[in-house]
């Protein structure tokens, strides 16, 4: 593989993108797993969605289940939702609120804030030191009212890494949201990097999605910061054949609280490596892509807005959902097929044009992580092992 573009002192891979066994390599995704996921800030609510001591929300995360729990204080913190006994989940679902956390094999029983205060037949247990087995924390961060964790905890905060957009952002009073449903849980038989590499992608836009051309016409724009992308589209006022999108052009009502040029902008913010932020002027949609496994994913979901109960803000809030819902079955069928191809035997890597900003950046990130992707064909078996 050669570089297609000049530059004497350019990686020879950057023109091109990661090879497809690593969208398929058990090794590959359990480095992945280490390298990528454990140190990464995933998002798993706002602050809105647990008002109250006792409320908690919990994320699945390479295997591990994290909660993130209000205190009596107000404050917020997280732990492994693990008991310190036999290792048993102590919470079930995606949220609640409990007075304690008690375990539900043995009894063992913490406070809001990890501290174990209860433990059956305590005599019992030589040497129990309650105060050395309270719940295991997990890194928290929370920015502009969203509450993220990591499990390994290195690397920049949150604000740090969004620092370039702060004023773009800033305008849209984030910990002001309020939830519009509830956290939706997708399914697809596709390999995360895929998914995310579809969000960052701007040549797509005019060939697979008519709707959001018709919308956008050709400002569809991208560029790539060193941990966040940013994409946007600025809304062109001229007739649709589609309803929906021009119904939602009429419909949108003015946001006194934002500047003339977001009045009419669509923002996407994708946070390095699966945190993606879509911003309307009528919503805030935070989507991540979790891997499951080498091939599958789990795309997790949820909107939140404003409090405006105009009608003319429920109508732009519908009929947004109804466009994004067709660009969202286009983007599924898309990644279907990526998926598919990688894994014929004619395809190993391909050219990236200097439009593809964001790919190229993610491309490099992950060469850097874990070298083996600078390998076009999969190392042998137990290479990972081997791996420095």
């Amino acid at each position: 593989m050669q570089d297609q573009t000049p530059g004497a002192n350019r990686d020879p891979l950057d023109g091109w993108s990661l090879p497809a066994w690593t969208y398929s390599d058990p090794e590959f995704f359990a480095l992945e797993k280490e390298r990528v996921f454990a140190p990464s800030w995933q998002v798993v609510c706002h602050e809105s969605d647990i008002p109250n001591a006792g409320d908690w929300r919990s994320i699945e995360i390479v295997g591990e289940s994290v909660i993130v729990v209000r205190q009596k204080d107000g404050s917020l913190r997280a732990f492994a939702n693990v008991c310190r006994h036999r290792g048993s989940r102590i919470l079930d679902g995606d949220g609640g609120c409990a007075k304690k956390l008690v375990c539900p094999y043995h009894a063992w029983t913490y406070e809001l804030d990890g501290r174990l205060t209860g433990v059956p037949d305590a005599a019992s247990y030589d040497a129990l030191d309650q105060a050395q087995h309270g719940l295991a924390p997990v890194a928290l961060d929370v920015w502009h009212g969203f509450a993220f964790v990591r499990l390994v905890d290195d690397g920049p905060s949150v604000a740090a890494m969004m620092a370039p957009y702060e004023e773009m952002v800033a305008p849209y009073r984030f910990s002001e949201l309020r939830a519009l449903g509830r956290v939706t849980l997708r399914p697809r038989p596709v390999n995360w990097k895929n998914i995310g590499d579809n969000y960052s992608d701007g040549l797509h836009i005019q060939v697979a999605h008519p709707g959001l051309t018709r919308l956008f016409g050709k400002s569809y724009g991208v560029e790539a910061e060193p941990y966040v992308d940013r994409m946007w589209g600025n809304m062109q006022d001229r007739p649709s054949t589609n309803r929906s999108e021009r119904a939602y052009q009429q419909m949108l009502p003015e946001l006194p609280h934002l500047p003339p040029q977001s009045q009419r902008q669509w923002l996407y913010f994708k946070l390095w490596p699966n945190v993606a932020f879509d911003i309307y002027p009528d919503q805030v949609d935070f989507m991540q892509w979790l891997p499951l496994s080498p091939t599958t994913s789990v795309i997790r979901e949820i909107s939140y807005a404003l409090p405006d109960d105009r009608r003319e803000m429920r109508a732009a809030r519908y009929l947004n959902w109804r466009i994004n819902r067709q660009v969202n079955a286009e983007d599924t069928a898309l990644i279907a097929r990526v998926q598919q191809g990688m894994g014929s035997r004619s395809f190993s890597v391909g050219p990236l044009s200097d439009k593809e900003v964001c790919l190229r950046h993610f491309c490099h990130r992950m060469r850097e992580l874990i070298p083996a992707a600078r390998e076009e064909t999969a190392p042998g078996s137990g290479w990972s092992q081997r791996a420095g």
